[in-house]
């Protein structure tokens, strides 16, 4: 066997140079794995956002079935994650049965207003210059002045018609919760099947790292989910309960619709306070004036008493970065970006944690750009 007499200069030479070229690998897999990322967002979005969307129904029936079986041992898995759909769809179909209904003839009635209330309303725009500009801007489907010639009620057909393909999309969007359900479903029976399958794509040495990552995302999922939803039953109470007292009809589905908007942070409140306010407009001046108090006064319990105390047992995400992030996703997948957000955030953000050292000093940065003094914080100790 041949013997090989190596200089002691030329290696401690070589070692750096071999630390720096496998450093500089790591940071290529890095660059490399991000571009994929970006690239599978951008041309398969939408896939991505439905697969995700189920794993999140999956981790919700994963909860709930492992709290019930703490409570109930004999039940198997399998079988507690089938009893818990069964309790949410037939709560769901109630709650569709008693409010269905009237939902459905406010549609109705949505409709025929803006059929016969059109040619006021373009009556009212002509007269003035800003909504003559607007009138100018209106595509012909929506009764601009490209249809000037037709009758005073194309505005209201136009919308009229619009509501009409809004509603019939409905159809695809079923479908698709369908198939989220279905998956999530699926992925709730069998987690161990599909986690390890995911692990199967990495390499051997990294699986351990890998596998600890998957789970701790699903645990913080699991926590912002059950956070979320708390927050979102109170806000949907207090709104139904204050829209009753203030006198708004469909105050429980006005209840239900600012509870679920309530899923997306900050912009969901605005989003489930339009329909109340149009209904108080509805009814006058006062009434909408009402509403909008109403949500305030319940965006500011839920922002500064009801979330700190969710955000506590659950994840802490800063506002500023829960409004970025449903920009980005919002830019680039639509609405279920704008929808999932904030759990992909959240999970993005529990593994950065765990993947990263901790700050040895987590206030230095504080005492860097003012935030606190070295008083205020021996005060706090």
């Amino acid at each position: 066997m041949p013997i090989s007499f190596s200089d002691p200069a030329e290696r401690s030479e070589t070692e750096p140079r071999a630390r720096e070229l496998s450093r500089i690998a790591g940071l290529l897999r890095i660059a490399l794995t991000l571009t994929l990322g970006l690239l599978a967002i951008w041309l398969i979005g939408d896939v991505l956002a439905v697969i995700f969307a189920s794993a999140l129904v999956a981790i919700v029936l994963h909860g709930l079935a492992r709290m019930l079986r703490r409570h109930v041992s004999v039940i198997p898995y399998q079988g507690a994650v089938a009893l818990v759909t069964v309790v949410i769809l037939v709560a769901l179909f109630g709650l569709g049965w008693y409010s269905g209904p009237a939902i459905s003839d406010q549609f109705i009635r949505l409709k025929q207003a803006l059929i016969t209330q059109s040619g006021e309303l373009r009556t009212h725009l002509s007269g003035s210059t800003l909504g003559q500009m607007v009138l100018d801007h209106l595509p012909s489907s929506l009764g601009g002045n490209a249809a000037s010639t037709a009758s005073l009620g194309s505005l209201g057909s136009g919308l009229a018609g619009s509501v009409t393909g809004l509603l019939s999309s409905v159809f695809g969007i079923l479908g698709t919760l369908l198939v989220v359900l279905i998956a999530g479903l699926y992925f709730a029976l069998s987690p161990a099947v599909y986690i390890d399958g995911m692990l199967r794509l990495v390499p051997t040495q990294h699986r351990p790292a890998a596998r600890e990552l998957m789970l701790t995302a699903g645990s913080t999922l699991r926590a912002w989910t059950a956070g979320q939803a708390l927050d979102m039953l109170v806000v949907g109470m207090l709104s139904g309960i204050g829209l009753s007292l203030i006198g708004i009809p469909l105050a429980l589905a006005l209840g239900v619709v600012a509870g679920l908007c309530n899923f997306i942070p900050y912009i969901g409140a605005i989003l489930g306070a339009v329909p109340a306010v149009l209904l108080g407009l509805s009814l006058g001046t006062h009434e909408a004036l009402f509403v909008g108090i109403l949500y305030c006064v319940i965006q500011f319990f839920e922002g500064n008493v009801l979330a700190p105390l969710i955000q506590r047992r659950a994840v802490h995400m800063p506002p500023a970065l829960a409004i970025l992030s449903q920009t980005v996703f919002g830019s680039i997948l639509g609405a279920p970006g704008l929808i999932l957000a904030s759990p992909i955030t959240a999970a993005l953000l529990a593994m950065g944690d765990k993947a990263t050292a901790p700050l040895e000093d987590e206030n230095q940065t504080r005492r860097a750009v003012g935030e606190v003094t070295e008083q205020e914080e021996k005060q706090q100790k």
